[in-house]
């Protein structure tokens, strides 16, 4: 009987010292997997070129549930989100975005500038020092060397041991190119003209990889040659201005710019492929592209953080050719927000809800269209550059008997020969000052600033701090102008942008996703705080340049 006795309990206790184990091994597991899990699979960082904050608030009603509304309504709206620089162009938008510090730090000081060194004007993103891949044009002639600091995604790839791919995507360039930053496995772009195909640089690679070619082949591209109408019936497009009016530009064959536009007939006069750009099928073929990159590239199948820019360009085109209050641009963003319902569906099937993060926001606004402002009173027009060239030449040779004193001015900003000067005999910074008073009294200037200014004093408010902000020593220029508000040097038709005033610097910005708390502010925040707060996201350094501060309320 003691025998019988001693056997179970004998039994006994191997049982419960094997179910012991396996318990311990089990909680060993989910800790493993709690660590593993801890960042997101996936982060996928959007641009929406020349999104308004108020594009959010306008079109609301028109959105559904599973685009705008699903990051707003399951993540976090910061509403009073704005750039803290000048100028607001794409180059500078989308390095500060990624990069979490401004042009000061960066050097992208705009699409293109004038070059202290090379005396040339240059791009952001080109580079001859590589090719194209995947055509024989030089459109693929481009990387972020001009970019001097690292973005987030850099970091990322840094801290995984180049293990964590990166990837950019945007039908421009350097709305690929720079998110993605000088460590990406790739960036792609959309070449037009009569190719329609995605395209990269030896900067990244060799050949494209088939999935690319693959997609390329698919013809996908040319689907999108088909009639554009608003995608509801237009008369419930009450939040936009008529559709017929004197304020859009539209399409070169068409007489109006009023729908439907019939891209396969007006393809030829408007540069082949690169009408899509100017239409919201360029952003659903972003989406596309993006979806079979995450796919191609098998983009969050791993433990290892993976990073996916996309920046949606079209709005920009759309933007820029008809302007704020259009039709066009109210259907655009109807399009997108379908668009980013069938990406965030996408990621919920192939990452897994719950395993990815996403933030979105703009690269800077845009005016309304001056003349459309002319005709309800609002203070607005444009420069004459022809007047104010004429007058600064005319001074220029008054007071100094030449000309030759100036190398270039674009940006708003003049460059000085400074060997001139100094052959001269003059005063650089008297020089300076001169002209920074003389260009004070032209029409439609409203403030002028030296680089001596900047250099020497530290502004913490205002348009100067702006200035101060997007003011690069070796790269900007020696006096800056800054025109009235809504004010701008271009046509009578469509919008454009670049100033610090609110209507270019108020963007929206979207949290949602692993690690995000539901929830909405009216607390400030600025452009640079993305990058460092997505960082403290993945516990990686913040990228090497970043001036942002992570934004804490954001976070769960």
């Amino acid at each position: 009987m003691n025998r019988i006795l001693f056997s179970i309990l004998f039994l006994c206790c191997i049982t419960v010292s094997f179910a012991q184990r396996e318990v311990v091994t089990s909680i060993d597991e989910v800790l493993d997997q709690s660590e593993i899990s801890s960042s997101p699979k996936l982060v996928i960082g959007i641009v929406v070129d020349q999104m308004r904050y108020d594009y959010l608030t306008r079109f609301y009603n028109k959105f559904g549930d599973g685009g705008f509304k699903r990051m707003i309504n399951e993540g976090f709206n910061c509403k009073n989100n704005h750039f803290n620089y000048v100028p607001t162009y794409t180059g500078p938008g989308h390095a500060s975005v990624f990069t979490g510090t401004t042009p000061k730090y960066h050097g992208v000081i705009s699409n293109n500038w004038y070059d202290k060194v090379s005396k040339e004007m240059v791009y952001c993103a080109g580079d001859n020092s590589v090719q194209s891949v995947g055509t024989q044009s030089n459109a693929g002639q481009m990387s972020p060397h001009r970019m001097l600091t690292t973005s987030f995604a850099d970091e990322n790839r840094l801290f995984t041991q180049m293990r964590g791919k990166t990837i950019g995507i945007a039908i421009k360039d350097r709305g690929a190119i720079l998110p993605a930053g000088h460590t990406a496995n790739a960036a792609y772009w959309f070449h037009g003209r009569d190719e329609g195909l995605w395209i990269s640089s030896t900067f990244y690679m060799n050949t494209l990889p088939k999935w690319v070619s693959d997609f390329n082949a698919s013809e996908t591209a040319a689907s999108y040659l088909k009639e554009w109408d608003t995608m509801y019936d237009i008369s419930t497009y009450t939040e936009s201005g008529s559709d017929d009016n004197n304020f859009e530009r539209g399409f070169t064959g068409k007489e109006k710019a009023t729908f439907p536009y019939d891209l396969a007939a007006l393809k030829a006069d408007n540069g082949g492929f690169d009408i899509l750009k100017a239409t919201p099928y360029g952003n659903s073929l972003t989406t596309d592209f993006a979806m079979a990159a995450i796919k191609g590239e098998e983009l969050g199948k791993d433990a290892i953080t993976d990073v996916l820019t996309v920046s949606f360009s079209s709005t920009d085109y759309v933007g820029h050719n008809f302007g704020v209050n259009s039709k066009e641009v109210e259907d655009t963003y109807i399009r997108l927000d379908k668009d980013l319902e069938r990406l965030f569906n996408y990621l919920d099937a192939n990452v897994g809800v719950g395993a990815y993060t996403v933030f979105l926001t703009a690269d800077h606004g845009a005016v309304d269209v001056p003349a459309y402002l002319n005709s309800v009173n609002i203070p607005a027009g444009y420069i004459d550059n022809n007047e104010r060239k004429a007058k600064f030449q005319k001074f220029l040779t008054d007071a100094y008997g030449t000309n030759e004193i100036i190398e270039d001015i674009s940006n708003n900003q003049i460059f000085l020969d400074r060997e001139k000067i100094k052959s001269m005999g003059l005063n650089l910074n008297d020089v300076r000052e001169a002209i920074a008073n003389e260009q004070i009294s032209y029409d439609h200037v409203a403030k002028t600033y030296t680089a001596t200014a900047m250099n020497s004093t530290q502004f913490v408010t205002g348009i100067e701090a702006l200035l101060q902000n997007g003011f690069n020593q070796k790269r900007s220029g020696d006096v800056i102008l800054v025109n009235d508000v809504a004010y701008i040097s271009y046509s009578r038709t469509g919008s454009t942008h670049g100033s610090g005033l609110n209507y270019d610097t108020h963007v929206p910005l979207l949290f949602f996703g692993k690690g995000i708390q539901h929830g909405e502010t009216y607390q400030k925040t600025v452009i640079p705080d993305i990058a460092p707060t997505i960082s403290a996201l993945l516990g990686i350094s913040f990228p090497n340049g970043s001036t942002g501060q992570p934004l804490e309320f954001v976070m769960d």
